[in-house]
């Protein structure tokens, strides 16, 4: 019988529950004032549960080789998303196809809560590992380029 860890080398998806008070293969991280628990990592996809704290968000930016989801479970997050502003809540979906700027920030009092994911997964789950606790925002921006997540200059996004 193969582990959890196995199944992540090999690319395969392991069955079975990843339960709400835990982490697949006990992956959470800190970064920039989120908390991101793994849910399921494989070679297709890797999915993440994240806590958001208020006045927290990531900038513009770009996934050249992923597309990117959110299913919002708690709270309400302003979106770049298309081109433009807007807002999504419990029970949205959210969809950010490859290559499009998107952005997401939790600019309410309260704390927001959702489920993410992208397909493929690429190398997202080891640009967590390395921003975990991280707070240069320079290092994340440089460190994120490595790992195939382009963010775009400040300003090139009014209101971001």
């Amino acid at each position: 019988m193969t582990t959890q860890f196995e199944e992540i080398i090999t690319g395969g998806l392991p069955a079975g529950i990843t339960r709400s008070d835990e982490a697949f293969g006990h992956r959470t991280w800190s970064v920039l004032g989120h908390t991101y628990t793994t849910k399921v990592e494989s070679e297709q996809t890797y999915a993440w549960h994240s806590f958001d704290p208020p006045s927290t968000g990531v900038p513009p930016h770009v996934h050249p080789t992923q597309d990117e989801f959110i299913y919002v479970l708690d709270g309400v997050y302003t979106l770049y998303l298309d081109g433009g502003w807007t807002q999504a809540g419990p029970g949205d979906l959210v969809r950010m196809p490859k290559g499009l700027p998107h952005a997401y920030y939790n600019r309410r009092e309260e704390a927001a809560r959702s489920l993410f994911w992208v397909t493929p997964a690429g190398r997202l789950a080891q640009l967590f590992s390395v921003l975990h606790e991280l707070d240069d925002p320079a290092e994340v921006v440089r460190l994120s380029a490595l790992h195939d997540v382009d963010f775009l200059p400040p300003g090139a996004v009014e209101g971001a």
